[in-house]
């Protein structure tokens, strides 16, 4: 799965309607340009293609009074809602090692329901180790990694970072049933997003010519 396709739907949908300065501005103040591929030819690149796609509506809205390219403002289509929610259910469940994939659900996890987040874990939890039971079946970590040579440092560190993020999981399971954040549902849910006009403590600088305000 591609991060960088749930982290723009995501980021449209969290707006309502949103320019790329400003889709890409949010995820560099999540972080994301640090965790996965959200960089600023990366997001413009997707959103074009989202749009193409249907899954994304592009507005263009004509330029300033002061001169300058029109810039594109974009919105979340029914279709986009779909296949956004189908990534983030799908991205929660699969035991994927890729940090960013992973790293994308959990950041979208309150805009679904706290029981099937919980359940989608669960999901999760199963998979991993179902995952760990194929590695131990030709590694034995209560042997160590000399067993299989300088190679078993590999299977060691795969079956070191499924216990890991198992122990993790179950702890985040444990948090949401206890009642932490709000999931969709349930109130007004957590605002993720920057206004027009906020200070991004970790924009990189550098704009694209369409997003002129």
């Amino acid at each position: 799965m591609s991060a960088i396709r749930l982290l723009v739907l995501g980021a449209v949908r969290q707006h309502g309607r949103a320019h790329g300065y400003q889709v890409r501005n949010d995820l560099e103040y999540w972080g994301a340009h640090e965790w996965s591929n959200a960089k600023p030819g990366s997001i413009y690149h997707a959103l074009k293609q989202l749009a193409k796609q249907g899954l994304l509506h592009a507005h263009e809205i004509a330029p300033s009074t002061a001169g300058g390219p029109p810039r594109t403002e974009y919105e979340i289509t029914d279709w986009g809602t779909e296949e956004y929610l189908r990534l983030l259910r799908e991205a929660l469940t699969s035991y994927d090692q890729q940090m960013d994939v992973k790293s994308a659900a959990i950041g979208f996890i309150v805009d679904l329901p706290r029981a099937e987040a919980v359940a989608l874990l669960k999901e999760r939890t199963r998979g991993i180790d179902r995952w760990r039971a194929s590695v131990t079946e030709h590694y034995i970590p209560a042997d160590g990694p000399e067993q299989l040579g300088h190679i078993g440092e590999i299977m060691n560190l795969w079956v070191h970072t499924a216990d890991a993020e198992a122990a993790w999981t179950e702890g985040l399971i444990g948090r949401i049933e206890g009642g932490a954040y709000t999931f969709a549902g349930e109130g007004a849910p957590f605002v993720g997003v920057l206004k027009d006009g906020d200070e991004n403590p970790y924009a990189t600088g550098e704009r694209h010519p369409g997003d002129a305000r």
